[in-house]
């Protein structure tokens, strides 16, 4: 199940590398109800998972 990027998930997301909580959200593009545009970052291990139409890629980098 996809789910919709919304401001509220930031309280539930660590980061998928070291569990660091919280993480840092930058928005670029947002309507009324959810982020469409921006990134999630982690300051423990400096890495970004961009938000892509409203979809965080929460994947771990390769």
């Amino acid at each position: 199940m996809v789910s919709d990027m919304k401001k509220k998930l930031m309280d539930i997301l660590a980061c998928p590398v070291c569990k660091h909580h919280p993480l840092e959200l930058t928005v670029s593009k947002e309507d009324e109800k959810e982020v469409l545009e921006g990134k999630i970052r982690c300051a423990k291990c400096n890495i970004d998972y961009p938000i892509e139409d409203g979809i965080p890629n929460m994947l771990p980098p390769e």
